[in-house]
């Protein structure tokens, strides 16, 4: 097979007997030739079919100039932004720039433009003004509608009628991006465009066939019509019996949206990732010392995609769907044999998942024949009674893995859902897992405490979560094993007010975990959570939702689930007072923070470790979490210090501020 890079310049180009390349693919990333990179499949699925694909990684957006080092391709243009949306790798959740960017060489921030589809788009225009664009990628599918814009503050268009793209694909694109290329390659025909999956698509008129959303006119002006047109999107995001949808973007252009491509068979996915990658890097970047991102993944095995979890802030469902597709066992014992062969591998396979690690199937039978269900979830607010809860098939291929020759331990760091786990009546895939997949430290996502909040994020009541920390801790008793668990937790998620807010902070005193970052909620495009922080209204419902906007409330509220860092004790108190709960100002045991008198005394502790704590608490200090490092789900396993790990919660008395009631979903 051969493993050599497509061509970065016109001499190689040339070096393959190409006057000029089918496609030249501008990508707003490094080029890193492995299958976690979106690019990396795409232009190999498009080589396997005989296209000529040049890339063209990174170029200086500043002058239209860059976009002709290949000439005019035969047939077009190719546009994505990167596996992330390029505003949310530029900035914080606080719109803050970030100085480094993983997916470029040697981590340099700003070698990519902002909104990096729409800018890339307009250069090509600029040089070629009629040349066939398509876009794809994660930042064209979650802005393929009209959308609320973070870092505007603002409904904008669809990223199509920016970008002047020809056709935009949304979701993962192996199968529409060969049904576009020979769409372009045929002459482009108009009449054909409603057949092909996956695809958006401007016009001239409406089409009497599709769904009509409210128009871009009415979501911009209208809360209620935003949230309307959302939940449609949503509801028909289904590649069964999804709908093609309409939408009126301005006077006389209309955005028509296919059908969702339908799910890839195993066999199918089997032949994604059997394409010739080379897996490394582009030699180009060797000065800069490669690409960052890189080693997050390299000794990683992809097995899954797709999410039936749907929780709220994460907008897999809007961009992978609802029904899981996986690889066979033997197609990722292949590639599991094939990492032992690579330089650099020391024995230590780094995660084996995906968007959910135990999910390996379809929640049901009835998704691959009618659909996922329309208004109702596979989990929330209970795992639905035809859910076919089963971790055998996922037990079978970790044991294959662990047993491969060279390869030491076999890690799970992609996401679990521990309600899952607690829904399978075989109480056996928790104590192999524990006993041989866990390096000292396993991360599960609560996400909250607060029951008004965990509903807003579609996540299960907190009291399952205890369950499951009782059932973690005594099956790692009866092994022998000092195991951790680190709780992922949100802040100022729509619905989380003060009281909430105070409630999770009493969660964290009784468990004896306070964590050493903490993620706030992201209004990224493509989630339910999005819809509810623009609009203030839960788009199911249509009722009023809490909304923490302004910094202070966020502060306030980040300061809550850190109580003990002597820094944010002024703010913990304002907090406090301004929820009515100064009982939990003093020197109790209840207590979250010292009175002010007592502040000048206050030292910054140490890292906690040798801390000693209330006797109800556990021992060990706070593990460092952080989620807004956009490449930290990608980041490969490290061998923990399990001293600094939070023991596992018990499941204790109620905490303080609970009232009557006690606890969320991304990712991811």
């Amino acid at each position: 097979m051969n493993r050599q890079f497509l061509p970065v310049t016109p001499e190689e180009c040339r070096d393959r007997g190409w006057d000029v390349p089918d496609f030249v693919y501008v990508v707003g990333e490094a080029y890193v030739d492995h299958p976690s990179f979106g690019h990396a499949i795409i232009s190999r699925i498009l080589e396997k079919a005989g296209y000529r694909v040049a890339m063209l990684c990174l170029p200086p957006w500043q002058d239209a100039s860059a976009f002709t080092k290949f000439g005019r391709p035969r047939l077009g243009f190719l546009v994505s932004s990167g596996v992330i949306d390029s505003m949310v790798n530029h900035y914080t959740v606080a719109k803050k720039r970030r100085h480094d960017d993983y997916y470029a060489p040697g981590g340099k921030g700003g070698m990519r433009p902002d909104r990096a589809t729409i800018v890339y788009c307009n250069r090509i225009r600029q040089a070629y003004r009629d040349v066939p664009i398509l876009i794809g990628g994660v930042e064209a599918s979650l802005r393929r509608f009209s959308h609320y814009d973070y870092w505007d503050d603002k409904v904008r268009h669809s990223v199509l009628v920016d970008s002047g793209a020809t056709l935009l694909m949304y979701g993962m694109g192996e199968t529409s991006i060969l049904e576009c290329a020979n769409w372009v390659a045929d002459g482009m025909n108009p009449a054909e465009l409603p057949r092909l999956r996956g695809v958006c698509y401007m016009s001239k008129t409406a089409d009497p066939s599709c769904l009509q959303l409210p128009s871009h006119e009415e979501v911009s002006t209208d809360r209620r019509k935003y949230c309307e047109a959302f939940t449609m999107q949503y509801d028909e995001q289904d590649p069964i019996r999804g709908k093609r949808m309409c939408q009126q973007q301005d006077k006389d252009r209309y955005l028509i949206q296919n059908q969702p491509c339908m799910p890839l068979s195993r066999e199918a996915l089997d032949e994604v990732y059997e394409l010739p990658f080379t897996r490394t890097w582009h030699p180009m970047y060797k000065a800069e010392g490669g690409v960052p991102a890189l080693q997050e993944v390299e000794f990683s095995l992809a097995s899954t995609r797709g999410c039936f979890g749907s929780c709220s802030f994460c907008a897999i469902t809007f961009h992978q769907g609802r029904i899981i597709q996986s690889r066979s066992q033997e197609s990722i014992l292949k590639e599991a044999r094939l990492l032992t062969t690579l330089p650099g591998f020391k024995g230590y396979i780094h995660d084996v998942g995906g968007p959910t690690a135990n999910f390996r199937k379809p929640a049901c039978a009835n998704q691959l024949k009618v659909g996922a269900c329309k208004h109702r979830q596979c989990l929330y607010p209970q795992p639905c009674k035809n859910l076919e809860v089963d971790h055998k098939e996922f037990m079978s291929l970790l044991r294959q893995l662990r047993e491969l020759p060279k390869v030491k331990k076999v890690f799970v760091r992609s996401g679990l859902r521990y309600d899952y786990i607690m829904a399978d009546r075989d109480t056996s895939f928790l104590k192999e897992f524990c006993e041989h997949h866990v390096s000292g430290q396993l991360k599960v996502a609560p996400e909250h405490v607060c029951p008004y909040v965990l509903d807003r994020m579609g996540k299960p009541r907190r009291e399952l979560y205890d369950a499951f920390c009782q059932r973690y801790e005594q099956v790692n008793e009866k092994l022998g094993k000092k195991q951790y668990l680190i709780p992922y937790l949100m802040s100022s998620h729509p619905g989380s007010d003060l009281n909430a807010a105070i409630e999770l902070a009493c969660y964290l005193r009784d468990i004896g975990f306070q964590p050493d970052q903490v993620q706030d909620f992201y209004p990224t495009p493509g989630t339910l959570s999005t819809c509810m922080f623009y609009t203030g209204l839960d788009p199911r419902t249509m009722k009023p939702v809490f909304i923490a906007r302004s910094p202070e409330d966020k502060a306030m509220q980040r300061a809550l689930m850190q109580f003990r860092n002597p820094a944010n004790h002024a703010l913990v108190r304002k907090a406090l007072r301004l929820a009515g709960r100064e009982d939990l100002i003093g020197r109790g045991r209840e207590c979250l923070v010292p009175p002010e008198r007592e502040a000048m005394h206050e030292v910054r502790p140490s890292t906690g470790r040798g801390k000693k704590q209330d006797d109800r608490r556990h021992s060990g200090s706070q593990q460092a979490q952080t989620r807004d490092n956009p490449a930290h789900d990608r980041k490969a396993v490290r061998h923990p210090d399990k001293q600094s790990a939070a023991r596992p919660p018990r499941h204790g008395g109620r905490p303080e501020g609970s009232g009557s009631r006690g606890r969320s979903g991304k990712r991811r």
